[in-house]
């Protein structure tokens, strides 16, 4: 079992993950920052827990356009509660689960951190929630990733506090968190907030970067699957390789380009199906068309021959969002922040650190990047189902009575209609800020919108690679009788094996196709193919 220790600094993409995907992973906070929480806990209750002590916001005053209304003590604790009714303002369908757990856990960790001050019980109920697999419902909209993702996060204090409206995922089902406390057994239903603790929890974009930590992680596998998809393209392509040629890399050295034909290479190593000898074997269907005699192809079409120029960038992005998610998960993202004195003591500082605009941009990026990743594979696609632009490859990729079926042109089509939404989304969202909160949040990130819609860019992409690999797959057995004693490259040959493995080639006429797509989705999300791949030749990107 897994158990991941929290302090605040330490925290890995790697881990977050694991405790999302994985419900039976545990949390514990780390001794260290126990000791450090009650500390400035201790402080605050002996030193600040008055009327005389200094006005600091959302502490002891109102919040927004209310900063300078103080609150007496004697309502703090009624304060907290009614700061989570007054942001309850979210719309729409719930986070996944496994946001609903990332959220969980990045809160806490950067309560770890002990620049929040709320108390320890709060990071304990946080965890207890984690173990337990109690899962908060929060509406993905109505955050602008200003003063955090506000909204969202009210719904996840709420379930922690047990309120009566608030509503959880336990054991596959909904309910009150009321009910699920009682069944898990975690302690009492009705859990009290003091001073700092709900201002706090409702604080910093920690369901934007639970989102991101996501996008991040399945865009990088489905890179990886995209460099096979492409090489099993050019193999059904019997592609020209001169463009992956690394002194071609090296006289332009981005680490991106030098790295997908690094790759390419990789995959292919020992394949004879991407030779001149091959090239120069013409296909009926291109015969048909032509009485010319074959020449050379000198150089292929930008969709095969600039994969290097295309993807390297995507990779460079993706090292990029992995530095800024990085630094965002052992971030503390809430105001105002408590910090140590010299000789003793502690401080409240105001300031901004719950704005998203590091993560908005960012996911700004990834879903740039992931779009054009999924539009010049749609390229490719399409090419495989024409005759005119496959060198011969049999039209439509059909099989059976020619007329009685179609073949795959309906299922590249689906495909089109995938890019044309994500470049609708992948429109920069970083960009658009609107005043809110009667003005007090002047400037805002949007950086929940910016996550949400780069995570759908990535998900609409998985269809579209995982496609590829099955249409280059039906060229490949189709053509397999017109190539003899030609061979595919060491890891092409692994991918197209286990792609066999599971979706045996269409050759009697169409079929379900739908069955077929969700398997060829599905190579990507469970990884099957990259792991088979990777089991033959080893790690390759």
């Amino acid at each position: 079992m897994t158990t991941v220790t929290i302090d605040g600094f330490t925290l890995t993409a790697e881990q977050v993950l694991a405790v999302a995907r994985a419900p039976h992973a545990k949390v514990e906070l780390a001794a260290s920052s126990r000791a450090a929480l009650k500390e400035s806990r201790d402080y605050i209750e002996s030193t600040w827990m008055h009327d005389e002590a200094p006005m600091m916001y959302s502490f002891n005053t109102g919040v927004g356009l209310l900063k300078d209304t103080r609150i007496k003590v004697e309502h703090i604790e009624l304060f907290q509660t009614q700061l989570i009714k007054a942001h309850s303002g979210g719309i729409g369908e719930p986070f996944s689960e496994e946001v609903s757990r990332a959220t969980m856990l990045l809160r806490a960790n950067a309560f770890a951190s002990n620049y929040s001050a709320p108390r320890v019980e709060v990071v304990d109920r946080l965890i207890a929630f984690i173990n337990a697999g109690i899962h908060p419902i929060m509406p993905q909209k109505g955050s602008v990733g200003a003063s955090g993702d506000l909204a969202p996060l009210a719904y996840l204090a709420a379930a922690i506090a047990g309120f009566d409206e608030a509503e959880v995922m336990y054991d596959g089902r909904r309910m009150s968190a009321a009910e699920a406390i009682t069944k898990a057994e975690i302690g009492p239903v009705k859990f009290d907030l003091k001073a700092k603790d709900a201002s706090a929890l409702i604080n910093g974009c920690t369901a934007s970067l639970a989102v991101a930590v996501m996008a991040a992680k399945d865009a990088r596998d489905l890179l990886t699957d995209a460099c096979l998809s492409l090489g099993l393209t050019l193999e059904a392509m019997r592609a020209e390789m001169a463009g992956f040629d690394p002194r071609i890399q090296l006289a332009r050295p981005h680490p991106g380009q030098i790295k997908t034909a690094k790759v390419v290479r990789k995959l292919l190593k020992g394949s004879t199906r991407t030779t001149h000898e091959a090239r120069a074997i013409q296909f009926p269907d291109e015969l048909r068309r032509t009485d010319i005699p074959y020449s050379p192809r000198i150089q292929d079409v930008y969709s095969l021959r600039c994969t290097p120029q295309v993807y390297g960038p995507v990779f460079d992005a993706l090292d990029y969002i992995d530095t800024i998610v990085r630094n965002e998960i052992n971030s503390a993202t809430d105001n105002p922040l408590i910090f140590g004195k010299e000789g003793g003591g502690f401080e409240i500082i105001s300031g901004g650190n719950f704005h998203g605009q590091y993560l908005a941009q960012a996911m700004d990026l990834l879903a740039m990047s992931i779009t054009d990743l999924g539009s010049i594979c749609e390229r490719r696609v399409a090419r495989l189902i024409d005759p005119t632009l496959s060198w011969g490859l049999p039209r439509n990729l059909m099989s059976g009575l020619r007329g009685v079926n179609t073949g795959y042109p309906v299922v590249q089509c689906s495909l089109s209609s995938l890019v044309m939404e994500n470049r609708t989304l992948s429109m920069p969202g970083s960009v658009d800020s609107i005043p809110s909160k009667a003005n007090s949040e002047d400037h805002i990130s949007n950086s929940t919108w910016c996550a949400r819609k780069a995570y759908t860019i990535v998900q609409n992409t998985q269809y579209i690679v995982g496609v590829e690999m099955l249409l280059a797959a039906q060229a490949l057995t189709m053509t397999e009788d017109l190539l003899p004693g030609f061979k595919l490259g060491e890891g092409t040959q692994a991918a197209y094996d286990e792609i066999r493995k599971q979706i045996p080639a269409c050759l009697d006429g169409d079929r379900w196709f739908h069955n077929d797509i969700q398997v060829a989705h599905s190579f990507v999300t469970s990884g099957s193919v990259r792991e088979a791949v990777v089991a033959k030749v080893g790690e390759f990107v």
